[in-house]
């Protein structure tokens, strides 16, 4: 009689799971020079204010559009070195060519930035696209035992701690000092830092990933079923409920935190509305150990309720963060001088409160995300046979960034709808009523509404813990049949 705990889960050892879980982060170091790229494309390049929003809202669009191909391309990918490997080296090789052209842009004859600057955004997402897509797909093959694979959000919460806080320190408390202003000495040396870090943490993920990578760990191995045709695909993919709600919820989740993370939103929110830039550095430095506090607590529950329950208990309490700070900031008599690190009193205690709880557990879904896609890949090689991760993953991406690219849109349609069309506020503009409405809607408002999307669309998603313990021994039955029929054979 088979039980679950009879299963021979495929298991990683947790050195493996941290290094290749370094091939999210080095392509989140690119992600978040990018989010600088409005103040080198309008203030150095020359170009517009909405048309720059635009055309980063269009690049995340056209990363979504691709994003089925690149799917198409791992799951066909099998070489002596893999399927996952080689698409990380090439999509990284690419990124940094990528970054390099974009910000060479301001060199181009002016008539020529645009159609530049386009080029160089669309190589970008090629090469982002490839390697980000492989974080998805391959979480499949480096472990499906359901109490290793939330792990991955440990690891990957604290590296994002790391790159997202440690850049931010980076960026407003040495890059802003020692240059002044956002100038072009500043993003040469902030590209240059990027593109040597992210080679370092791709390597890293390779090694980690290396003895996984192998056909034995592709599905049902052997006797996966193929996919060959897009019709196939899309009737995988029209059949599968759960990748429908989950990329949904995850994509809306996703829109809240890039519009959170908008380095526009927040020279809006530090250097404008509480009047010092630095701020935001120095407060992510204080709440880094609460916010990895935060990062071992849902891991913790994903491993113990699973990760449906902890992706759900995190969008709520992210949420209420953000819904706070509406009333907290119009009950200040003076917000520019209310938070400071300096003379530390209840403003500042509750904001930093509200911070852990809106960026802390509102961030968690996206990172949560990257092991529930393994969760339903499974499920769907556990219905038809079929292995599609990379297809499952980068149809995801496409939804995902499809609705992400709205953010930088969002943006730049309300930063222009407040008087500023011909360049984004910066921290030399002083707090007027516009600019502190427009920062409450950016950074709040927006994103609790996307919150909430996230956690009604959640709540259909059916793949519990329960749930997955018998689509793991599903797959293992079947895999255990076809070693049975072999030895039957031989003998």
């Amino acid at each position: 009689m088979s039980t679950v705990q009879e299963i021979q889960y495929n298991r990683a050892k947790i050195w493996q799971i941290g290094f290749f879980t370094f091939n999210n982060t080095a392509t989140n170091v690119y992600l978040f020079l990018i989010g600088f790229l409005s103040y080198y494309a309008a203030g150095i390049a020359g170009l517009a204010v909405v048309l720059v929003g635009t055309l980063l809202g269009f690049a995340r669009f056209f990363d979504g559009l691709i994003d089925p191909s690149i799917g198409w391309i791992i799951d066909k990918t099998e070489s002596k070195f893999g399927k996952f490997r080689p698409l990380m080296v090439i999509g990284n090789i690419v990124t940094a060519l990528s970054v390099v052209l974009i910000f060479i842009t301001h060199l181009m004859p002016e008539p020529a930035r645009i159609a530049f600057i386009i080029f160089a955004l669309v190589v970008h997402k090629i090469g982002y696209s490839l390697q980000t897509s492989v974080t998805k797909a391959a979480q499949t093959v480096l472990t499906n035992d359901p109490k290793q694979r939330p792990l991955y959000m440990i690891f990957d919460g604290v590296y994002n701690a790391i790159v997202f806080t440690g850049g931010q320190i980076y960026v407003a408390s040495y890059l802003i000092k020692k240059y002044g202003d956002f100038t072009l000495p500043l993003f040469t040396e902030l590209v240059i830092t990027v593109i040597i870090l992210s080679a370092i943490l791709t390597t890293l993920a390779v090694i980690g990933i290396s003895s996984k990578d192998r056909k034995e760990y592709y599905g049902l191995g052997e006797d996966t079923v193929e996919t060959s045709s897009i019709r196939e695909y899309w009737k995988v993919i029209k059949g599968n409920r759960q990748l429908q709600l989950l990329t949904l919820s995850a994509s809306t989740d996703k829109l809240a935190t890039s519009l959170m993370r908008e380095s526009v939103v927040t020279v809006m929110l530090f250097g404008i509305l509480l009047g010092d830039y630095a701020l935001s550095g120095t407060i992510s430095a204080a709440i880094l150990v609460p916010g990895l506090l935060v990062t071992f607590f849902v891991t913790w529950l994903a491993r113990k309720t699973g990760l449906r329950k902890a992706y759900l208990t995190s969008a709520y309490l992210g949420m209420f963060g953000l819904l706070a700070y509406i009333p907290f900031f119009l009950l200040l008599d003076d917000t520019t001088t209310a938070v400071s690190m300096e003379s530390i009193g209840f403003a500042t205690i509750m904001f930093m409160l509200l911070r852990i709880l809106s960026q802390s557990f509102g961030g968690a879904p996206t990172t949560l995300v990257v092991p529930m896609i393994a969760d339903v890949s499974d499920y769907e090689t556990s219905k038809s046979g079929r292995y599609v991760a990379g297809m499952f993953g980068t149809i995801f991406s496409f939804i995902d960034q499809l609705v992400s690219s709205l953010a930088p849109i969002i943006v730049g349609f309300v930063v222009a709808a407040i008087g500023f069309k011909d360049a984004f506020p910066t921290v030399n503009d002083a707090l007027t009523t516009p600019l502190f409405t427009a920062t409450l809607v950016l950074a709040f408002g927006i994103p609790a509404v996307c919150l909430l999307i996230s956690i009604v669309t959640m709540h259909f998603y059916k793949l519990d813990s329960k749930t997955m313990e018998g689509v793991q021994e599903k797959i293992a039955k079947a895999k255990a049949n076809k070693k049975n029929k072999d030895n039957t054979i031989a003998m």
